[in-house]
């Protein structure tokens, strides 16, 4: 007996890059390369380690950061897919109680833990309108909100509508 071919939803949204994220990555990673550059062409005959690090860290800083960029979202049944340069994360969104597109969701924000502004806006903030948010963002000004029973997430897709018609079928399955 042939099995059914399981029927996937799957709808994919670029990460488009803000002009700030832009600015920000290219004078980050200016001035990473140049600390790692300036350290090695001064390295001295007998450099200790502590001097060694220094030239490693910012590269080092520099490839993770890359690695962990935002490229798109992914909605796939009841998953979100934070899609990344060769890997994806996932999200649940079974519970997923609303869905909002507010292109001011992360004004006024504080990084708590991640990175603001080296190939996207990751991590755990906080401002006054959300609480503590986990965003996995690209360009502010397209925010969607998606709020969980446990976390709210924030994500930037290009068509943040249309993204958020999609990912609100996922309140209707569950």
């Amino acid at each position: 007996m042939a099995s059914q071919p399981h029927n996937v939803n799957r709808t994919f949204y670029r990460a488009p890059w803000s002009r700030q994220l832009q600015l920000l990555t290219l004078l980050c990673s200016v001035i990473l390369l140049g600390i790692s550059f300036a350290l090695l062409l001064h390295t001295p005959a007998e450099a200790p380690a502590i001097y060694q690090l220094g030239i490693w860290i910012p590269l080092l800083t520099l490839v993770l950061s890359a690695v962990f960029a935002v490229r798109g979202y992914q909605l796939e049944d009841q998953h979100l897919y934070i899609v990344r340069p060769g890997w994806r994360s996932r999200l649940c969104l079974a519970q997923l109680q609303a869905v909002t597109v507010d292109s001011a969701a992360m004004d006024g924000s504080i990084r708590l833990f991640g990175n603001g502004g080296l190939f996207a806006y990751l991590g755990l903030f906080r401002n006054s309108k959300l609480g503590r948010y986990r965003a996995y963002a690209t360009d502010t000004a397209r925010s969607v909100v998606l709020h969980l029973p446990t976390q709210t997430v924030v994500v930037t897709p290009d068509n943040p509508s249309e993204f958020a018609r999609q990912a609100e079928k996922s309140i209707a399955m569950g």
